[in-house]
This record gives structure tokens, sequence and C-alpha cells, in this order.
């Protein structure tokens, strides 16, 4: 075995040699992937390093937050809430609309491409860009303030072209064997889609669904346009709440609650990823119980 690799070793070295510019761009990449590696690593070790301490500290898990404790829990609560309903918009709309381009949309037509150039180019928009438009038609056009309702519907347009596309392309992945068998037992448009396509695409699905659900506990800059900096949990889709991203800006622009700051921190990046691996977890359930092509 290990000869076998040695061998295996000299060959490439071999075409290393004759294609200089190959082992440039292998060196190139293997430089990129270290700094990220190390850039990951550094800033999750500073983050606990200086977090986890403060995680003790009395109040900063109390249900109500005041000026003594800076409690976190609060905005905890309006994080989950608004990816429950930020999701609950985003993923029928964005599941259908690729449903429609993948099945039902005949190929080549312009409308499917100009679909298509929307949506990667909407998502490839700046948040803050998302947030001025909420602001100037949720809170303003509707007169809804600065609310739970206006945030949540401001992060579901800024998450729907990344279903969609995922979606897309997780249709699209299916093979088309699986399509014209449920076609070949008699089975409609609309059951093959739903019992057979949509179950093997549904890891696929579930990876937009992720990275969707990261961008909604990382946003800050739209939110404060919309929903606002209420640090405490809404009674109703018409009030104001703070998410822990806005929270943790809140507590750093003020400057004097860096300690508190830092706990926030490591409580975000403990709530993504459980929260990566919950999704992760249902994504290779779901693909190991779809049968192999």
């Amino acid at each position: 075995m290990n000869q076998d690799r040695r061998v295996a070793l000299k060959q490439v070295a071999k075409i290393y040699r004759r294609h200089p510019f190959s082992a440039f761009l292998l060196a190139l990449i293997l430089l990129g992937i270290s700094i990220t590696i190390c850039g990951a690593v550094f800033l999750l070790a500073y983050i606990l390093y200086h977090g986890l301490p403060n995680l003790a500290m009395p109040g900063l898990f109390a249900w109500e937050y005041n000026s003594q404790n800076q409690s976190m829990m609060p905005a905890i609560v309006n994080t989950l809430i608004l990816i429950g309903l930020s999701l609950s918009i985003a993923v029928p709309i964005g599941v259908f609309s690729a449903i429609y381009l993948v099945e039902y949309a005949k190929k080549g037509n312009p409308l499917v491409r100009v679909i298509r150039i929307t949506a990667e180019t909407l998502a490839g928009i700046p948040s803050i860009v998302y947030g001025l438009f909420g602001y100037i038609v949720f809170v303003i056009q509707l007169h809804w303030g600065y609310t739970l309702l206006s945030g949540a519907i401001t992060l579901a347009i800024m998450i729907l072209p990344l279903i969609m596309r995922t979606t897309e392309e997780a249709l699209m992945g299916v093979t088309d064997s699986y399509r014209e068998g449920s076609f070949g037992l008699g089975a409609g448009k609309l059951r093959t889609v739903f019992r057979v396509v949509l179950p093997s695409a549904m890891p696929g699905i579930l990876a937009g669904v992720i990275l969707s659900i990261g961008r909604i506990i990382g946003e800050s800059a739209a939110l404060i346009f919309t929903a606002g900096t209420n640090p405490s949990v809404p009674d109703s889709l018409f009030a104001s709440a703070s998410t822990l991203s806005v929270h943790l800006y809140t507590l750093l622009t003020e400057g004097l609650y860096v300690e508190e700051a830092y706990a926030v921190a490591v409580a975000l990046m403990i709530m993504v990823i459980a929260i990566n691996a919950l999704s992760s977890m249902l994504a290779k359930r779901f693909a190991a119980n779809q049968p192999n092509p």
C-alpha cells in the first residue's frame, strides 16, 4: 500500500514538474485553505476565550431585560421567532417557484432566464439595501413602524433568492429516471413532483434552508431599519424586537458592556452551530432514506 502511494506521488510530482503553472495554482489553493482555516480557528478561539467566562454573569439569561442585567434571553427568543416567521414566508414561495421553473416551465422560455438572472442578482445585494427597502416600504409607506413583521418580511425577501436557487439546483439534480418511473406507474405530474421529486431533492433544499438560517441569525443591518432595537419579547407582530446580532451591535455601540457583548457573541455562535448541526442531521436522514439512482 505504501509502495503504491509512493509511486502515485512520484507520478504527481512529474506532472507538476512538466506543468509548473498547475503547481503554482495548487500552492495558491493550499495557501487559501490554510488562511481560511487559521482565520476561523483564531476567531473561534478568541471569542470563546473572552466570552465563555462572561456567560456566568448574573442575570445574563434573565427573562426580562433591564439596564442592570443586560439579559440576552429576549434577544434569543426574538431570533427564533424571526427565523420561524421568515422561513414560513420564504420557503413555500421559493420552493414552489423552483418547482415551476424546473418542472412546468418550457425549456428555453425567456421568462425563466430572466427570473434566474434576477434571483442571482438579488442574492448578491448587500443587506443594508434590503434594510433601506424595508424601511421605506414597510416602516414608512405601510405605516407598520419598527415591528417584528416588518423585519420578518424584509428577511424573507432577502433569503428568497437563495432558497429558490438552491431548490432549483436540487430539483435539477434528481435523475429523470425517477420521473419516468413514476409516470410509467400511472402517477400524474403533481403526484410525481410531491411524492417522488421533492423527497429526493430534500437534502439540497434543506441545505438552502440552512444557509438562510445562518444569514437570518447573523443579520443586523436590515433589522435595525425594520424591526428596531427593543430588547424585549414582543407581545404581537406589530411590536419592536431585537435579535441577538442587533443586541450585540447595541452593546458594542454603547461601549459600556463589552464583557456582555463577548458573552452574546458566544451564544450567537453556539446557536448557529446547533441549528446547522440539527439541519445537517435532518438532511443526512432524508438522504439516507432515499434509494440510490
